[in-house]
C-alpha cells in the first residue's frame, strides 16, 4: 500500500480543515460582495445617518431645518435669518 494511506488524519485535523474551508469560502464571498457594491451604481449616494438634501433647498429652509432639529436655539436662528435676509442679493465681490 502507498505511504500516505497508512496515516489517518486526527479529529483536530478534520476540525482545522473544516475551519479553513469555511474561512476560505467566507473570504471569497466577501470579496465578491465588496466588488459588486463597488462596481454597481448606487441609487442613493448618501447612505449615512442623514439623508442627502436636494440641491434646490434655500439657505432659509436649511436654517429652519437646523432649528427644527434643535441644532441651534431661537436666538441664533433669528440672528442668522436676519443676516440671510440682509444679504438676499447674493455675495458681492470686492477688489482690494
Amino acid at each position: 500500500m502507498m505511504f500516505w494511506l497508512d496515516h489517518d488524519i486526527s479529529g483536530w485535523g478534520w476540525f482545522g480543515m473544516s475551519l479553513g474551508m469555511v474561512a476560505f469560502w467566507a473570504l471569497i464571498i466577501t470579496v465578491f460582495v465588496l466588488l459588486f457594491r463597488a462596481l454597481s451604481p448606487s441609487s442613493s449616494e448618501g447612505t449615512g445617518t442623514t439623508p442627502s438634501l436636494p440641491a434646490s433647498r434655500t439657505p432659509e429652509q436649511l436654517l429652519a431645518d437646523r432649528f427644527a432639529r434643535s441644532e441651534i436655539d431661537e436666538e441664533e436662528y433669528r440672528r442668522r435669518l436676519q443676516i440671510l435676509r440682509e444679504h438676499e442679493g447674493g455675495p458681492t465681490l470686492t477688489k482690494h
